[in-house]
């Protein structure tokens, strides 16, 4: 039987994680173009760097979930072998799903957060050059994407522990003979 309180402790990590993401995407950075005193140049001023702290965090939070469930379940790697059947198979094909979601989903929380954090600093004349600065800021989405994802590796995580654990429970089938075996008795 899946342990009821791995499953809560998993739900936990992975509802914090999709909350940071989403206040990541809420709080990304903006950026407004800016003039010196004289006017001879312009530069971009970026508010606050808050969602390349909750992105690190959404990060780390989907990542500890995702260790805590790999050694609950010792990624199939260790351990006795599971019974055959239809739970063993579903729990390798949602072993395989989940892990990919996973890994989109760190995906676009660390490029999120590394590019939320890149200001740039590049000033132009306009005394040189018509051409306008452009502020770089991260696009909308990516900290969204990486929230959906979060929300589809929860969901995936927690099927595959309930198929493992229905794979794993139970008396494994005798594979030897059912009948008691007699002999002469000298």
């Amino acid at each position: 039987m899946a342990s009821k309180l791995l499953m809560l402790t998993i739900f936990v990590f992975d509802l914090i994680a999709f909350g940071l993401a989403i206040a990541a995407e809420r709080r990304r950075s903006t950026a407004k173009i800016k003039q010196d005193g004289e006017d001879d140049y312009s530069y971009c001023v970026y508010d606050s760097d808050i969602a390349t702290g909750f992105g690190v965090g959404a990060f780390l939070f989907l990542m500890l979930s995702q260790i805590i469930i790999m050694v609950a379940s010792r990624c199939f790697c260790c351990g006795k072998a599971l019974r055959p059947g239809g739970s063993r198979a579903c729990a390798v094909l949602l072993l395989i799903i989940c892990w990919v979601a996973f890994f989109i989903a760190e995906v676009c929380l660390l490029a999120g957060s590394v590019r939320n954090a890149y200001h740039t600093k590049h000033r132009r004349s306009y005394l040189t050059s018509d051409k306008h600065i452009s502020c770089e800021t991260l696009r909308k989405g990516v900290f969204a994407a990486g929230a959906a994802f979060i929300f589809f590796t929860s969901i995936l995580s927690q099927f595959y522990y309930v198929t493992y654990a229905k794979a794993r429970g139970g008396p494994m089938p005798y594979g030897g003979e059912a009948g008691v075996g007699m002999a002469a008795y000298k």
